[in-house]
């Protein structure tokens, strides 16, 4: 993919009597929300009355923890008209715990696009040890469009939310009509709003909140889509990034339709690497003895299931179903061993577990599974800020041609067998709107921590390495054997202690570092237990369709 030059983002300049955390030095001394077409002196003021903005701090949640505070904020909508509409910014903050120890301030982002971070803190206080606690106060928020910032729907039905679809050539009228249909249903709902719903304005909306802290500067943990949040905002905002930590990576360059093709061209070499590790457990699983009679186990019983699909709780699993599960089930091959083989045992009609071929049964890819609870946040939420932003932040990245969706979904189907026409195939995006700004070359020096397992289902290795190439003064931490989306904690000395040092310190290793996995650390990060006990990823295993 072509990478863009970032257009010139500043345009205006404010002098440090008005809002001194603005002005971190001479490069840094514009304000850092209002773009390169934002009038000089009506933005300026616009500007200087968001910043001026004195957060009304409350306790979240009646059953929440007392020093777990939330408050809203207004922000522009559109931050080249500043003075115009305005759009609420759900956030939150847990104080330090040692204010004479106090470093700054630590943002978060768990991932998305669409993933809700008000409740990161909370998170965050569990992942973390006392002596970085002492060092920050932990900040989230909801970015906007998502849960309690002013969240966009497109009233989607369920069943429209399914957006990963295998190309079939019978179906895929059907698929062109519903990408189709999202992209207008979206711009009828929310038509006005969804253009300013992108990474770039979401960077923004943290650089003003940085400055209504009063901060010169922020630290950041980004996960998944995060890491392109917080690497954008290195680009868009470099005199104003502390420590960034960037865990599980998104290549700028491939933001969105690449990343999305990442998927299947990263399950080609996960899969390979499980029918050789069943083969060598033929006597246990019976699936065959060389890799060679795995792979043909395995596609013999997707064959089977386009025929006649296997009935499991009383839904029914094709083809297309078994394809969807195992690209991400291949990432463990332990784990996708065993379901395969319970789900084997389902098309035989025996008893199954269930709880084994969860993978499977769920492969169908919703919006549904980040949902907030709140009643004020519509059902589509996730799915709805999911494409205003994968859509909206490089719209140049995806055809206008539906005809050309299905000649990538064949060739790709070809070349990546188990997931290349999900992945390649007709999306709402060939129905949206032009972006409002080009895409954002990601190129600067900024020092940063990247973290990546070698074995990760959403952001390939290579995502994380491609990342690491752009941000020249990073360093990158491998997991030789990691497997799972999202490393740290995951109980491994080596990767925790790195991430820790960091974070404590500011102070980036001398050079990239290698850790070799666990069957511990690999294990921790899917079960989702507590830091005090053994170490793992206190955010959930994300769906399928997400980053």
């Amino acid at each position: 993919m072509r990478r863009r030059r970032l257009a010139p983002l500043l345009a205006v300049s404010v002098t440090a009597t008005l809002a001194p955390a603005l002005a971190t030095s001479t490069a840094t001394a514009a304000p850092a929300a209002i773009p390169s077409t934002a009038s000089s002196s009506a933005g300026t003021g616009a500007l200087n009355r968001y910043v001026k903005q004195k957060p009304q701090w409350k306790r979240c949640e009646a059953d929440s923890p007392a020093e777990f505070e939330c408050a809203t904020i207004k922000v522009p909508l559109d931050y080249r008209v500043p003075g115009g509409k305005r759009i609420d910014l759900a956030i939150s903050r847990i104080r330090s715990t040692a204010p004479d120890k106090r470093h700054g301030v630590l943002f978060s982002n768990p991932g998305g696009p669409g993933g809700q971070g008000l409740y990161m803190p909370l998170e965050m206080q569990e992942m973390l040890p006392e002596s970085a606690q002492q060092k920050y106060d932990l900040i989230g928020f909801d970015p906007r469009g998502v849960g309690r910032s002013s969240p966009v729907s497109c009233d989607l039905e369920p069943e429209e939310e399914n957006w990963l679809r295998p190309y079939k050539e019978e179906t895929f009228d059907k698929d062109v009509a519903w990408a189709r249909e999202v992209a207008s249903k979206c711009k009828e709902k929310t038509g006005d709003t969804l253009p300013h719903i992108t990474t770039r304005n979401t960077a923004r909306d943290m650089d003003l909140l940085r400055a209504i802290l009063g901060e010169k500067k922020i630290s950041y943990v980004g996960y998944s889509y995060g890491t392109y949040l917080g690497a954008v905002y290195t680009q868009l905002f470099p005199g104003r990034a502390d420590r960034f930590v960037l865990d599980s990576a998104v290549d700028p360059a491939r933001a969105w339709r690449g990343m999305i093709q990442w998927w299947a061209e990263g399950a080609e070499p996960a899969f390979d690497r499980w029918t050789e590790w069943a083969a060598e457990r033929s006597e246990k699983y019976g699936l065959g003895d060389t890799s060679k009679q795995v792979d043909r186990t395995f596609w013999d019983l997707v064959a089977r299931a386009d025929e006649k699909p296997i009935e499991l709780d009383g839904q029914l699993i094709n083809g297309g179903d078994i394809r969807s599960g195992m690209r991400g089930a291949v990432f463990s091959p332990e784990s996708a061993t065993e379901g395969f083989v319970e789900l084997k045992k389902a098309a035989a009609g025996e008893p199954a577990s269930t709880k084994t071929l969860a993978a499977f049964a769920g492969s169908r890819g919703t919006g549904t599974s980040g949902a907030s609870d709140a009643a004020e946040v519509p059902s589509d939420n996730m799915t709805a800020s999911f494409w205003a932003v994968v859509c909206g932040d490089n719209s140049a990245a995806w055809s206008r041609d539906p005809e050309s969706y299905r000649q990538d979904a064949i060739e790709d189907k070809r070349r990546y067998p188990l997931y290349g026409d999900f992945a390649s195939s007709i999306k709402p995006c060939a129905f949206w709107k032009k972006s409002m700004e080009p895409a954002t070359e990601v190129n600067n020096r900024i020092g940063s921590l990247i973290v990546q397992n070698e074995w990760d289902s959403q952001t390939p290795l290579p995502s994380g390495q491609a990342l690491h190439a752009d941000l020249k003064d990073s360093i990158m931490v491998t997991v030789l054997g990691g497997e799972g989306h999202g490393v740290y904690p995951n109980g491994n000395a080596c990767t925790d202690g790195t991430v820790t040092a960091y974070l404590l310190t500011g102070k980036l290793p001398a050079k990239d570092v290698t850790c070799k996995a666990t069957a511990e650390s690999n294990a921790g990060a899917r079960k989702n237990q507590k830091p005090d006990a053994l170490p793992g990823s206190p955010l959930p295993e994300r769906a399928p369709d997400r980053f």
